[in-house]
């Protein structure tokens, strides 16, 4: 998802999408405020962790903004992802994304990440993409709301980011980190969820 940053000009740019059947293809940004996909170097990392598990997977990119994280995973191989996410000028340049890259495995939710989870109907999702705006401190609320709505499949894995100063968020206790890494001010990792521990 975006992140606001609190200095320097925002201005619309392009998306580069990192590898697979998409690979190296760009795409116009909206031109929010403060609207920039995760880096190409997270990007990277994150996908060579998932790679075991991509292939056919069906993906929620939560707080989706630019969509980088649901694109690239479709461009590798997922079977389907849905996005959700609330700004209106951020929804409609992701859908023409879509629409350009041919994505009709790509599903578009114009709503807030907590409201969707609050009222959606269970669909198990095998990978996660948390990414939420640092300035909501979201992550925890998300990811309980994640263990408590039916929206994981067994052993789903998820993807957290937030600003690394804030440390370590408090995931649900049937969770497992898996890889926890820093870039710059980002600290993002990656979690397993096991289903038959949950409730």
């Amino acid at each position: 998802m975006a992140k606001r940053k609190q200095s320097g000009n925002s201005k619309a740019g392009r998306l580069r999408i990192v590898a697979g059947n998409w690979r190296s293809r760009l795409l116009d940004i909206a031109d929010v405020e403060g609207l920039r996909p995760t880096s190409e170097r997270i990007r990277e990392t994150l996908f060579n962790w998932l790679t075991p598990h991509l292939h056919g997977a069906r993906c929620l990119d939560l707080y989706a903004g630019t969509g980088a994280l649901g694109l690239e995973a479709l461009s590798r191989g997922a079977a389907s992802a849905v996005f959700v996410e609330r700004d209106p000028v951020a929804e409609r340049q992701l859908r023409k994304n879509i629409e350009l890259l041919g994505a009709e495995n790509a599903e578009i939710i114009p709503s807030g990440a907590l409201e969707f989870l609050r009222s959606a109907a269970p669909t198990p999702f095998d990978i996660i993409f948390l990414d939420p705006p640092y300035a909501g401190n979201l992550l925890g609320e998300t990811c309980r709301l994640l263990a408590d709505t039916h929206q994981l499949a067994d052993d789903a894995l998820i993807y957290l980011e937030d600003e690394r100063s804030r440390g370590e968020p408090d995931l649900p206790r049937t969770w497992t980190v898996l890889k926890d890494k820093t870039a710059g001010k980002v600290r993002y990792m990656l979690a397993k969820a096991e289903k038959d521990k949950q409730r």
